[in-house]
C-alpha cells in the first residue's frame, strides 16, 4: 500500500496524536482528500495506550531510537529542483525522557523462568536520559526494598511496539500465534470496535457484603495477563459538558467507542484520602461533614453556579488568589481543602478568584449528566479516542499509513508555500496543505521553543487508595503541594472493570508540572500513598495502604504553549499540533483542531453530524424523487457497505 500511494492529495496530516486525528477527520468528512501517516508503529503518538509488554516494547525502541545512528534512506536531495527548498524534519522522538522502571513483586515460582529472565536481565538506558536504577536504600528500608529492577525488554523476537492488540490491524495471525505462545498460552483478550459485539459494561456498581481477601501477586501474573492492560501514556478525564463530549456526540464518533463514568472524588488532607460529596444527596449523606458544613457548603455552591449575577460577592478579590477569597465566605478549613483541590482542582498559589469560580461552576454543570461525578473515562484507554477519529476519517476516504516517515518538507521559493513531501522510500507526494505533529520538526525549526515538561509515573498496585465495599471504583485525587511553589500532583485510579488492567489489580496513573524529573517530582507522594510490595506483608490481614507492584516514572514534552511564531521558517500553509498538555482534560486539543480546520477551511462546517443512511446513495444510482428544497447528499465512493452497518450496530453510546 505504501509503495503505491497517489501522488495528490488536499490535505497531509503527519501524526496521529488526538488534535491531528480530530482534524483528518474534520477534512475528511468536508470531502478533503486526506493522507495520515506516522512514523510510529501504533495509533495515538503520546496520547496512545499500551498493553503492559506493548509499553515495555515501547521503552526499549526509545533506547533504541536513541542508541543508534540511522542509517540515510533514499536521498531525496536529487529530488530538490533548483525553484524548491527543503525543511528537513526530525528522525527521532525526543519527546519522552528520564524513563526509569521498577518492580516490587516477587518472581513467582508458576510462571514461565525464562520468560522472566528475559524480562529482568540487562537493566540499562532507555534513552540518553533515560534510566532504570536501581531501587536507593536511602528510600526504602531494608524489608521493603524490591529484589528485582525490571528491565523494559519483551520476549518477543521483534521490536514493533504491540499498541493495543485489538485497533493494530498490521499485526499478522502469525504475529498473534507467537505472542500467545510465548505468554504461557494464555488466550488474550481481544475488542474490536467495529464489530459491536464487545460485552457491555453497565454503570451499576456491585455491592459486595464481604470485601475481597487480598491475593499475592507476583510478577509472572502481570507478565502473563499483560494483554489485560491498556497504559495511557497522557492521563485525562472528560468533562461531561466538555468540548470533546460534545464534539464526540456532534460528530457520531462517540459510537466508536464505550464510557464509564468516574465513581469517586478523593482528597487527601491531613495524612489520609476521604471522599468528597459532590452531589446535593452525597452532601446531606457525608459523615465527614458536620449538619453546619453541609449547609455553608451547599450555600457557598448554589451562588457559584450564577456567580456572575452577583458580582458585587466576589469584586473586592478579584487580585487575590482562590484560597483567600475562600477564607473570607468563612468556610470551615475542612470545606476550603475540599473546594479548592477537589472540586476546582486548583492550587493555591496560582489560582486567582475568578479562575476558582469559574472551576467551580464548570464542576457543578458537568454533574448529573452521565452520573454522579463530572468525569468520564473510555473503556480500554485514552488511546481509544483518536483511533475512534482516524476510523471516522477512513470511512470518508482517508488513508493510513504508519510506519511511514517523512523526510522533508518540499518549499517553492517563489511563493514560499509547502508543495509536497518527500517520504523515507523516497516517493514525492504533493497536497496543499500540510499538519505536522510538534515532534517531527528539527531542532533546527524549533530552536527559539522554550518547551515545559510533564512528571508522570504509572503503578501497578493491588488495592485501592480508599477502600470501599466495592473493588470497582475508579477515583480522582488532588494531593497539594507541600512546600511552596511546588505543583499539585494529579491521581486517577483505575479499576479492572474499565479494561484497563488485570483482575484485583489497579492502575494509578499520576501526573504533574515538572520541576525535576518525574521521580523526583512524584516519588514523595508514591510513599505517602502506597507502600512497596513484598510476600511477608501479604500475609497481614490488614494493611494501613495499598501495595505497590510495579511503577513507570518518565518526564513528557509539554508543548501546548508554543505559538506558531516561535518556529523557525514554517510556510504558511504548514500547521502545527502541540502535544498532551498537564491539563485534566482535552480541552486545549479540541479547541486547537477547530482553530486550525477554520484557519484551512473558513467556510465549511466543523465536523458536521453524519449524513443519515437514506440520503446516501452511490454513483449510477437514480436520484429518489424528493420534494422541492430537499437535497440529497452524494458519495462519489464508498468501499464497503461494512462501515455503515458497524456504525448501527456498535456498543452503547455517550446518550441515555
Amino acid at each position: 500500500m505504501a509503495n503505491s500511494l497517489p501522488t495528490e492529495f488536499d490535505v497531509i496530516v503527519m501524526g496521529t496524536g488526538l488534535p491531528e486525528s480530530i482534524l483528518a477527520a474534520a477534512c475528511s468528512r468536508s470531502g478533503q482528500r486526506v493522507l495520515h501517516l506516522d512514523s510510529r508503529s501504533y495509533y495515538g503518538g503520546n496520547w496512545a495506550s499500551f498493553s503492559f509488554p506493548g509499553l515495555l516494547s515501547w521503552l526499549k525502541e526509545h533506547r533504541q531510537n536513541s542508541d543508534t545512528v540511522e542509517e540515510s534512506p533514499a536521498a531525496w536531495q536529487d529530488m530538490i529542483h533548483e525553484t524548491e527548498e527543503a525543511i528537513p524534519l526530525c528522525k527521532k522522538d525526543e519527546t519522552i525522557q528520564h524513563a526509569e522502571v521498577f518492580c516490587y513483586a516477587s518472581q513467582g515460582m508458576d510462571g514461565n523462568i525464562e520468560e522472566l529472565d528475559a524480562l529482568q536481565k540487562n537493566p540499562s538506558c532507555v534513552a540518553s536520559s533515560t534510566l532504570i536504577k536501581p531501587l536507593d536504600s536511602t528510600s526504602l528500608s531494608e524489608e521493603t526494598h524490591s529484589s528485582h529492577i525490571t528491565s523494559y525488554e519483551v520476549p518477543t523476537q521483534d521490536n514493533n511496539v504491540d499498541n493495543n492488540p485489538k485497533n493494530n490491524e498490521e499485526i499478522t495471525d502469525t504475529a498473534e500465534t507467537s505472542v500467545k505462545e510465548e505468554y504461557c498460552g494464555y488466550d488474550t483478550y481481544k475488542h474490536t470496535l467495529s464489530d459491536g459485539t464487545k460485552d457491555e459494561i453497565k454503570p451499576v456498581l456491585e455491592n459486595n457484603s464481604v470485601p475481597p481477601k487480598r491475593k499475592r501477586i507476583a510478577y509472572s501474573q502481570i507478565v502473563k495477563e499483560g494483554r489485560r492492560f491498556n497504559i495511557d501514556l497522557s492521563s485525562k478525564l472528560l468533562y461531561s459538558q466538555g468540548l470533546l463530549i460534545d464534539l464526540l456526540i456532534k460528530s457520531n464518533v462517540s459510537r466508536y467507542a464505550e464510557f464509564k463514568n468516574v465513581t469517586r472524588i478523593l482528597a487527601f488532607r491531613e495524612g489520609k484520602v476521604e471522599q468528597v460529596p459532590c452531589s446535593r444527596a452525597d452532601v446531606f449523606n457525608s459523615k465527614e461533614l458536620t449538619m453546619v458544613e453541609k449547609r455553608m457548603l451547599m450555600k457557598f455552591l448554589t451562588f457559584c453556579l450564577d456567580y456572575e449575577q452577583h458580582p458585587e460577592e466576589y469584586q473586592a478579590f478579584t487580585q487575590c488568589s482562590f484560597s483567600e477569597y475562600l477564607k473570607t465566605k468563612k468556610l470551615t478549613p475542612s470545606l476550603q481543602h475540599f473546594i479548592l483541590h477537589s472540586i476546582a482542582m486548583m492550587s493555591e498559589s496560582s489560582c486567582t478568584t475568578v479562575d476558582g469560580l469559574k472551576a467551580t461552576k464548570n464542576f457543578l454543570q458537568c454533574l448529573g449528566r452521565f452520573g454522579n461525578t463530572p468525569f468520564l473515562f473510555p473503556l480500554y484507554g485514552q488511546g481509544e479516542i483518536p483511533q475512534c477519529f482516524c476510523r471516522m476519517c477512513a470511512v470518508f476516504g482517508g488513508i493510513y499509513c504508519l510506519r511511514h516517515k517523512v523526510q522533508c518538507l518540499v518549499v517553492d521559493r517563489e511563493s514560499g508555500r509547502c508543495k509536497a513531501i518527500i517520504d523515507h522510500l523516497g516517493q514525492r507526494i504533493n497536497a496543499k496543505y500540510f499538519i505536522v505533529e510538534d515532534s517531527y520538526l528539527s531542532e533546527e525549526t524549533c530552536s527559539s521553543v522554550q518547551y515545559k515538561q510533564i512528571s508522570r509515573a504509572v503503578l501497578i498496585t493491588d488495592q485501592s487508595v480508599l477502600k470501599t465495599d466495592s473493588d470497582q471504583q475508579i477515583s480522582i485525587l488532588i494531593v497539594p503541594p507541600v512546600e511552596p511553589g511546588a505543583h499539585a500532583v494529579r491521581i486517577i485510579e483505575l479499576c479492572s472493570s474499565t479494561m484497563t488492567c488485570m483482575k484485583d489489580t489497579y492502575l494509578v496513573h499520576l501526573t504533574c508540572s515538572s520541576s525535576k524529573t518525574a521521580r523526583e517530582d512524584l516519588e514523595s507522594v508514591v510513599k505517602k500513598l502506597f507502600t512497596p510490595y513484598s510476600e511477608t506483608e501479604v500475609d497481614k490481614e490488614e494493611l494501613p495502604k495499598p501495595g505497590l507492584l510495579w511503577a513507570l516514572y518518565f518526564n513528557m514534552r509539554d508543548s501546548s504553549g508554543v505559538s506558531r511564531s516561535s518556529y523557525n521558517g514554517l510556510p504558511p500553509n504548514v500547521y502545527v499540533c502541540t502535544g498532551p498538555d498537564c491539563g485534566l482534560g482535552s480541552e486545549h486539543a479540541v479547541k486547537q483542531a477547530e482553530t486550525l480546520f477554520h484557519e484551512i477551511f473558513p467556510s465549511e462546517e466543523f465536523c458536521p453530524p453524519p449524513p443519515n443512511p437514506e440520503d446516501i446513495f452511490f454513483d449510477g444510482d437514480e436520484k429518489p424523487s424528493e420534494p422541492l428544497g430537499t437535497s440529497n447528499i452524494v458519495m462519489a465512493k464508498l468501499e464497503s457497505s461494512e462501515g455503515s452497518k458497524n456504525l448501527e450496530s456498535s456498543g452503547k453510546h455517550l446518550q441515555n
